[in-house]
């Protein structure tokens, strides 16, 4: 795909710009407004475009950031445990054992 340049808007957004107008677009509404619309709509989704790429970048940054402290503190003299700790799991008895006394309750009950 070739670059575009700075100022021009891909096919895509006209595109999208253009279904939204159609989509909104009031009775008696002339061509003029119309347009008008759609270009509003263009710029908006083209800053919307700029913001989360911007934002991309920095989430790209900040991970370059946090894998670049990782290694250098990686190679510390101090032994370290590279596997994870794994969360210790208590389940608790209590529910289940009331689900089977209230059922064995309900069962009796029914029963007598």
């Amino acid at each position: 795909m070739s670059r575009q340049s700075k100022g021009a808007v891909s096919d895509e957004t006209i595109t999208e710009a253009l279904k939204i107008t159609r989509a909104t677009q009031k009775p008696g509404q002339t061509k003029e407004q119309s347009k008008l619309i759609a270009q509003g709509i263009q710029k908006g989704i083209d800053q919307y475009k700029k913001q989360q790429k911007a934002k991309a970048r920095e989430l790209d940054r900040q991970k370059k950031k946090t894998k670049a402290v990782d290694l250098s503190s990686s190679t510390d003299l101090s032994p370290k445990n590279d596997t994870p700790e794994q969360p210790v799991i208590h389940t608790n008895k209590w529910p289940w054992l009331l689900l089977i006394l209230s059922w064995a309750g309900f069962s009796a009950y029914l029963w007598f």
